[in-house]
């Protein structure tokens, strides 16, 4: 049988985005309120700022762009204390926001901007080269491209400028009307395991939804007394609503970073005194190894939520026992907008390795490889239903068809089961799972066990194809510690500790490869695929040597 949320169910508002976040009844906080600040230069923005200058950006896309209701904005920039600004004066416009990695080569940012049918870009200085080749080879103006972030460029609007000045023309100016349910709020891209990206279609019910759900969930969050390290991309859903969106709406201040740098996040908790923080598996495992933390106090975190990938439990220990720093585990998809479930604070360590309980207003079920329901508690494929579920993939009704049924459950892709507390376990993705002569073998469960052991600094797991046994067999690609060297001496010494410490058929039969990075992407998910590539490849040279 599905499986119900224990939370009390909750009421989603019919209301837009940014109706809701800014004409509410209920805010327990003054406009006044500092709800932004920026690490690089300290300037910061209340709530009444933040509102009264994203409505003029809307206004200023209505009225001097005439932007139309469902007009898409590619973005594509690194985060900044403007991003919120510009997301929210697009979504009061009616305007859908379509955020790209800026780290995307040219072709990636055309696809993208092709394929969501993008009438304008915003970009930073740093990357308005590519912004501008972009463009053309998209037929976008440039005079149609907005600059975000301290540089102004001659020739270009930014986004401070983008505000129609007739008192009588803003007076007159009227949002569109809103359809919540069916309105497209976000086009976020899904980088997926195969094929090209495909855009994930999310609501402003969605969205609206979801903040509401977390905010059950983490209800520990006050605003005058906690404040929030924004790190975490905002071009990806997990910064997109939990970071922008949900931290906003709980009136708690945010410290925004443009990106991650492990000691300049150990400075800004330092000096801001930061009390929580949104994080991905590969940070805590920088907090828990890498030398330069120790020279900071970061003993004004209360908790971390790890989300994006899975977080074992040997790493949870790991940070928890060098800086005393507790970390809860979350989960959720870019089709799910993105949170479905969350440790609650006082479980992180009695439930560690869970990912928490199910979200308000959804129901959960497992299915075997069969296709069949099996019972809550084995292990299956993890389907969910809810408020917060995409309204499927842009263009793509085959892609949507084999992920949604017709009663409305999403298909996760990911492996669970959960608890006779209700408590959720994520252990692997379905095609990630190594199947060695029939058994499975999660890989994230291994790299928590190779990620332990004191010469490794980073590990990822993922199966090759073993010709002699004729059977998928687990590899490990690590990256050393410093001071220690790649020889076959210390890749024993690893295959022999994990051998030490799983079943039989999980052992490292496809030994240890030493690399100097584990590629990952930019929400810090190990990026597997790209390691299968490179095994395939060089047994190909092999067979061609022979």
């Amino acid at each position: 049988m599905p499986v119900e949320s224990a939370f009390p169910k909750i009421d989603i508002p019919n209301v837009d985005i940014y109706e809701f976040m800014f004409n509410r009844p209920d805010k327990p906080f003054s406009d006044s309120n500092v709800m932004h600040v920026d690490a690089k230069t300290g300037r910061e923005l209340t709530y009444g700022e933040i509102k009264e200058r994203s409505r003029e950006l809307g206004i200023g896309l209505r009225t001097l762009w005439g932007w139309k209701k469902g007009d898409v904005m590619g973005v594509f920039t690194l985060n900044n204390v403007e991003s919120p600004l510009l997301t929210w004066g697009v979504l009061w416009a009616g305007g859908v926001i379509s955020p790209a990695n800026p780290g995307y080569t040219l072709d990636e940012f055309v696809y993208q901007l092709k394929n969501c049918e993008a009438k304008a870009i915003t970009t930073q200085a740093e990357v308005l080269p590519l912004a501008k080749e972009a463009a053309t080879r998209v037929g976008i103006p440039h005079d149609r491209i907005l600059i975000l972030g301290d540089t102004k460029v001659p020739g270009f609007t930014h986004v401070t400028q983008l505000k129609n000045m007739s008192h009588r023309e803003v007076k007159l100016t009227r949002r569109p009307k809103f359809d919540p349910a069916n309105d497209l709020a976000f086009l976020v891209y899904s980088s997926g395991t195969t094929g090209l990206p495909k855009g994930v279609m999310l609501s402003h019910r969605n969205i609206v939804a979801n903040i509401l759900q977390g905010t059950a969930a983490e209800y520990h969050l006050k605003p005058d007394s906690d404040t929030v390290l924004g790190f975490l991309p905002f071009f990806h859903i997990y910064g997109l609503t939990c970071i922008m969106h949900m931290t906003f709406y709980l009136g708690v201040k945010l410290v925004i970073m443009e990106r991650f740098d492990i000691e300049k996040f150990c400075q800004l908790v330092e000096k801001y005194k930061i009390t929580f923080a949104y994080v991905v598996p590969p940070v805590v495992l920088g907090l828990a190894k890498h030398p330069i933390v120790a020279k900071y106090d970061l003993s004004s975190i209360r908790m971390m939520n790890s989300g994006a990938a899975p977080l074992t439990s040997e790493i949870q220990d790991a940070v928890f026992e060098r800086l005393k720093l507790k970390t809860k585990q979350g989960y959720g998809l870019s089709e799910t907008s993105p949170t479905t479930h969350a440790q609650h604070w006082e479980d992180w360590k009695r439930k560690i390795g869970s990912v928490g309980p199910l979200f308000p207003n959804m129901t959960a079920k497992y299915v075997g490889e069969d296709g069949n329901e099996v019972p809550a508690g084995q292990t299956g494929e993890l389907w969910l239903k809810g408020p917060n579920i995409m309204m499927g993939y842009w263009k793509n009704e085959e892609a949507t068809k084999n992920c949604m049924t017709e009663d409305g459950y999403f298909k996760t892709g990911d492996v669970g089961h959960q608890d006779q507390d209700g408590d959720f376990y994520i252990t692997d993705r379905v095609k990630e799972l190594i199947k060695y002569k029939g058994f499975q073998v999660p890989p994230a469960e291994l790299e928590g066990k190779i990620a332990s052991h004191p010469k490794v600094d980073d590990v990822a797991v993922t199966g090759v194809w073993d010709d002699v046994q004729h059977t998928e067999v687990p590899r490990a690609y690590i990256v050393l510690s410093a001071g220690n060297k790649p020889t076959p001496e210390v890749a024993n010494e690893i295959i022999e500790f994990v051998a030490k410490n799983v079943a039989q058929h999980k052992k490292l039969r496809g030994g240890v490869k030493f690399v100097d990075v584990i590629p990952k992407s930019a929400s810090g998910k190990i990026l597997r695929r790209v390691l299968k590539d490179q095994a395939k490849a060089e047994k190909k040279k092999e067979g061609a040597k022979l």
